[in-house]
């Protein structure tokens, strides 16, 4: 009976969730992690379409989780590289776009309905300098005005403000 009940239990947790990936991993040193506000991006000044302010509101929070890669570390950063493209590639996340941005390769997936995103995971990775890992947190995203929110970021004067962490964690 124990063995059966060990193999059910087994069974059912055999994939780790992206929340219990960041929890797991919030006191690794290799780790940054940042619980940011979206009012940190200074959206609310910029010149926005009306479905632009409709996903901006839509926002709750962002949680970042960053690896920094170091000569010392690259075992590991293999590993934890694996590792999160596996928790990805579950089905229960739905691509919504892939794209080149000045620090590597990034995609970005969603978890909802196509018409009421709850969560929007950008993961980006550079082989020389690590990974981040973004949760944007909100309720009933629309996928379309996420996608206009992204543009509207590129175009912005937005650099970085208040990331100052994330990005001198990843300059060395």
């Amino acid at each position: 009976m124990v063995i059966v009940l060990a193999i059910i239990m087994g069974a059912c947790s055999s994939t780790q969730s992206l929340q219990e990936y960041y929890i797991d991993n919030t006191e690794n040193p290799n780790f940054l992690h940042l619980d940011v506000p979206t009012s940190i991006l200074k959206l609310d000044e910029a010149n926005l379409t009306e479905s632009q302010k409709t996903a901006l509101n839509s926002l709750k929070k962002l949680n970042i989780l960053a690896f920094k890669k170091t000569d010392t570390n690259t075992p590991e950063y293999e590993a934890e590289k694996k590792q999160v493209k596996a928790i990805l590639s579950n089905n229960i996340y739905t691509e919504l776009m892939k794209m080149n941005t000045d620090f590597g390769r990034a995609t970005v997936r969603y978890l909802g309905e196509d018409d009421a995103i709850d969560e929007v995971i950008i993961y980006g990775d550079n082989d020389e300098k690590g990974f981040a890992l973004i949760r944007v947190l909100g309720n009933d995203m629309n996928p379309a005005h996420f996608v206009q929110l992204l543009q509207a970021v590129q175009k912005s004067d937005y650099k970085g403000e208040g990331l100052g962490a994330l990005g001198d964690f990843l300059k060395g």
